[in-house]
């Protein structure tokens, strides 16, 4: 009788695999029996394959707008806060010299009215007096006030702005006043025309200040005041 051919007992858990090809099952295999061919990756992608692009994340935040110098535009909020140190600091100015000529002033209204008699009465005011003494002095004190402002402001913002485009509040938020054409100088005439509508026209027309400030909100594409606007300036960021 015929013996059938006998194999060589595989190793445990089958015959070990090459690397990176395909291990045939375990167990007698007939004779002629071959693994199937490793499997290559293909040597040229087809025509319109592109590989797989990895997920980079979500999008960063937009760049922040530019002046046409190329300089970063101001925020409101760092503009906010230039002008509210600007305006503390012409607040204190304007306090202490003013204030010693206020208290004599109600000094002297309040020695005339707790002025007695003889009998220890208060003395009656008079009307006239009181006027001529207290409230036409105080009229001519409040304008007097306004007009020493006025001239402070127009040194402070006009003259002292324009050597470096820089107040002492835009300087501690690091933002300066540049014209609008990256050619020409901020001047004078340019500062003068952003105080005029900054504190003038802001002054004097009702709710004026407050949108000349807001309108830098939803200007496009500069972010300017209108104070900017009429001068021809924005406000950019800068280093120091």
């Amino acid at each position: 009788m015929t013996q059938p051919p006998s194999y060589p007992t595989p190793p445990v858990g089958g015959p070990q695999p090459a690397t990176g090809g395909v291990a045939p099952p375990p167990g007698p295999h007939p004779q002629g029996y071959a693994a199937p061919p490793q499997y290559a990756p293909p040597q040229y992608a087809p025509p319109g394959y592109a590989p797989p692009q990895w997920y980079a994340g979500p999008p960063g935040p937009p760049p922040p707008p530019l002046s046409p110098s190329g300089q970063p535009l101001a925020s409101f909020g760092d503009r906010l806060l230039a002008w509210l140190i600007d305006t503390a600091l012409a607040s204190a100015v304007s306090l202490v010299l003013f204030m010693p000529v206020f208290l004599i002033l109600w000094w002297q209204v309040f020695s005339e009215m707790t002025r007695t008699n003889p009998d220890g009465t208060l003395v009656e005011p008079d009307p006239g007096m009181l006027f001529l003494d207290f409230f036409l002095p105080v009229l001519l004190f409040q304008l007097g006030l306004l007009v020493v402002m006025l001239g402070l402001y127009w040194l402070y913002h006009v003259e002292y702005l324009k050597r470096g485009g820089q107040t002492l509040g835009k300087k501690l938020m690091k933002l300066r006043v540049v014209p609008i054409d990256p050619a020409r100088r901020l001047d004078r005439r340019m500062a003068g025309r952003r105080w005029l509508v900054q504190y003038l026209a802001g002054s004097l027309v009702p709710g004026g200040s407050y949108i000349d400030g807001f309108w830098q909100l939803w200007d496009k594409p500069w972010q300017q005041c209108l104070h900017d606007k009429f001068a021809g300036t924005v406000v950019v960021k800068v280093s120091s």
